[in-house]
């Protein structure tokens, strides 16, 4: 107990940290590591050179130098640092025994270290003990046989030495083990210095098959071509054209081959190694084949050799292409045109038939649209090319076959076949080529060109049947009643077209109605037949009220050389702006009156021009509110609006708006600023009532909407028409300064320009 205690009093105690807070300067461990480091690479003083006196000296020294090695050895053996430190040692004390022994103990520890080997065979070959050395590099490469380097210090030694039966006797040894194609060029490169040519080859002949590289069958080719021996370089290329064969081709082969039979002179034999090569090897690796091809035909061959050639890669490149697509008909589209410019013609319809066996898969037209040109195309080199009638006769046949004519056909094959029968002189074949089609697939292509043809044969009764079975199948195509009422016309049987004419215009629906009436008023035009026109004028109007129709019929009349042919237009244009003063589409009235002034201004009088301008409207900006689809608010928004004067007169409130402007005007003395003149610009809408000045600064209420217009223009049509004679009487009759301080009040405020004036 009394133990216990005084240990327990010999415990120093722990010190308590009094000031807890955190130190001002904090160090880290990251910190402490790198002072660490940095501090390593300190020098330190060199150790101070001791000079040794006599031996027993020496050998203490050699004593503490053992003693300190064997000790680090003792420590840790594995470390083979530390023997070859200690084994240098000695040898710099010419201690060749105590070295041999240290490098044998540290072989004992680890004789698979590389570097033990070789700093002991160069002890060995420093201290010019040559058995001593072979011995060690027998053991190495007996041990580690898979160590080049073992391999090359021993045969350098050894050829050295000027041992060169010794040296090829290493090499022969490394050669069992079949080392790596490094190793083959040294011994191939050895027996060259010394000239042993047989050897060399026998040596060549175990390593193309040991490493069967075609680089290295080239390079065993090129040694027999450098050494002079060509045939046997020539049967070399040969073997390993055999060798490879044609699974497993390479270009580099043939085109070496080809260069060292092109160094020959033997071109023929060059062309044929290309096109040997081009045939089997895959196109997508024979590139550089084709690059030495094609410089070679440019060297030696004539023109038609480098034409073959680019014509041969090209061909490569297409056969690639659809091999990889066959619906890429532009691929085979240019196929065909390569090889019908060069190649015979059982190729040419070789490669035909491939292109046409690739049917569409899917039925539907977009899809055949391309395809059917190789039809087209086969059919025409036949006729054209070969001229072969019978062929292109049995190609058009099976394409026409081949169609799903019950979904969608294709007229223009019908019609070349219809075409080449009728070239063939063989018309009642191409009519009933035509026949055929009507009745199986009809349409307006087809119809057409069967009306075509029969039309340059002058078959015009014929003609008349085809149009009449054409409008039974299409009576709206509006083309086609014009065509046939051209034709009876050039017929001369003028009765007879105007009859087609009146068939075609009481058709309850044509494709361009407007196309139908304009040629028939120019038949009738044409025919001089004026009352017609004017009767069709009269009757189209009755359909349609469209401002071209009165500008058109006006330029009618007016065409016509008669002494009333200015009233008869003018009259028109009066009717027409009385047709038109209710129509919802102003530009359409304002069309008509500036063709009426420019008519006026041509022919017209000053009272009649002034009579025109009173009629031209004012264009003014208007803002009506937008809403969203939601039914929201989405803003307002400015458009032109044209004022006509009977639209100005029919609203006071514009009248009443403008006079209070003018004396608004008038107070202060006239002077309007730009911005003023902008913002009146604006015009407030009919139901809004004329209130004092200050309702101006309102936009809302000074804008009118469209749907307050037209319950204005509706609101007036009725007393429009009653008293448009009445107001255009009492207007003459006003005076003409209370009209003109009239217009200058309401014109200079609600107008931003009067379009006669734009």
């Amino acid at each position: 107990m009394a133990s216990t205690a005084a240990g327990k009093q010999r415990i120093p105690k722990v010190a308590k940290v009094k000031n807890k807070a955190p130190a001002e300067v904090q160090i880290t461990a990251e910190q402490l590591l790198r002072e660490a480091k940095e501090r390593e690479l300190e020098l330190l003083p060199p150790p101070p050179k001791q000079k040794i006196t006599d031996e027993e000296e020496l050998n203490d020294y050699k004593l503490r130098k053992r003693k300190g090695f064997e000790d680090n050895i003792r420590k840790n053996r594995t470390v083979i640092s530390n023997w070859i430190k200690y084994a240098q040692w000695e040898e710099s004390l010419k201690e060749i025994q105590r070295a041999r022994s240290i490098y044998e103990r540290a072989l004992d520890v680890d004789h698979r270290n590389i570097t033990l080997w070789l700093k002991y065979a160069e002890m060995e070959m420093k201290s010019r003990q040559v058995n001593h050395a072979r011995n060690i590099w027998d053991r190495a490469i007996t041990i580690l046989p898979r160590v080049n380097q073992f391999w090359y210090k021993y045969t350098y030694m050894e050829e050295m030495l000027g041992n060169i039966a010794g040296c090829r006797q290493v090499f022969e040894r490394w050669m069992e083990w079949e080392p790596d194609e490094q190793a083959w060029h040294s011994y191939i490169n050895f027996e060259l210095r010394y000239k042993e040519v047989d050897k060399t080859r026998t040596i060549y002949e175990k390593f193309v098959m040991v490493h069967p590289q075609v680089k290295n069958w080239i390079k065993y080719a090129r040694f027999e071509e450098k050494h002079g021996y060509i045939a046997h370089s020539r049967k070399v290329y040969e073997r390993a054209a055999e060798f490879f064969g044609d699974e497993h081709m390479d270009e580099n082969l043939f085109v070496a081959f080809a260069k060292f039979e092109e160094m020959q002179k033997e071109f023929e034999r060059v062309r044929v190694i290309y096109k040997y090569a081009l045939d089997r090897i895959p196109k997508h690796q024979a590139q550089e084949l084709f690059k030495n091809y094609t410089m070679f035909e440019k060297k030696f061959g004539d023109r038609r050799g480098i034409e073959d050639v680019i014509v041969s890669k090209r061909r490569f490149q297409y056969e690639e292409e659809v091999k990889a697509n066959p619906h890429n008909y532009d691929a085979w589209f240019d196929y065909l045109r390569l090889v019908e410019s060069d190649a015979d013609y059982d190729t040419v319809r070789e490669v035909y038939e491939r292109a046409i066996a690739n049917i569409p898969p899917i039925q539907e037209k977009r899809h055949w649209r391309r395809y059917i040109y190789l039809w087209i195309n086969y059919a025409l080199y036949e006729e054209l090319e070969v001229k072969d009638p019978e062929r292109t006769r049995q190609v058009y046949h099976t394409c026409l076959e081949l169609i799903p004519h019950k979904k969608f056909t294709f007229a223009k094959i019908w019609l070349l076949s219809a075409k080449f029968e009728i070239r063939q002189k063989n018309l009642q074949g191409a009519r009933k080529i035509m026949g055929t089609a009507i009745g199986k697939c009809p349409k307006n292509k087809l119809l057409k060109g069967y009306i075509e043809l029969e039309l340059q044969l002058r078959e015009f009764d014929r003609c008349r049947k085809l149009y009449e079975k054409y409008l039974e199948f299409s009576p709206v195509n509006c083309n086609a009643w014009i065509k046939f009422a051209e034709l009876e016309t050039i017929l001369g049987d003028i009765d007879r077209a105007r009859g087609i004419f009146e068939l075609a215009i009481g058709q309850p629906q044509l494709d361009m109605p407007e196309v139908m009436w304009k040629s028939y008023i120019d038949f009738e035009i044409e025919q001089e037949e004026y009352e017609n026109t004017r009767n069709l004028y009269k009757r189209l109007l009755q359909r349609t009220q469209h401002v071209k129709v009165w500008i058109s019929y006006a330029k009618f009349e007016l065409s016509i050389e008669s002494p009333d042919r200015l009233q008869n237009s003018r009259q028109i244009y009066e009717d027409a702006n009385k047709s038109m003063r209710n129509c919802e589409e102003k530009e359409e009235r304002l069309m008509l009156l500036e063709s009426w002034r420019d008519f006026e201004k041509e022919f017209g009088t000053d009272i009649t021009r002034e009579r025109v301008r009173e009629l031209l409207p004012e264009k003014v900006k208007k803002r009506r509110k937008l809403t969203a689809e939601d039914g929201s608010d989405a803003g307002w928004e400015e458009y032109y609006d044209y004022i006509f004067p009977e639209d100005a007169a029919n609203q006071p409130n514009l009248k009443l708006l403008a006079m209070a402007k003018m004396w608004k005007r008038q107070q202060v003395d006239g002077k309007v600023t730009e911005k003023d003149t902008a913002e009146e610009t604006t015009l407030p809408s009919s139901d809004e009532p004329v209130a004092a000045p200050e309702n101006q600064t309102q936009p809302e209420r000074n804008t009118v909407t469209e749907s307050e217009q037209n319950t204005c223009d509706d609101r007036d049509d009725g007393s429009s028409s009653s008293s448009s004679s009445s107001s255009e009487s009492e207007r003459e009759e006003e005076d003409g300064e209370n009209k003109k301080k009239k217009e200058s009040g309401s014109s200079e405020e609600d107008k931003e320009t009067p379009h006669s004036g734009t």
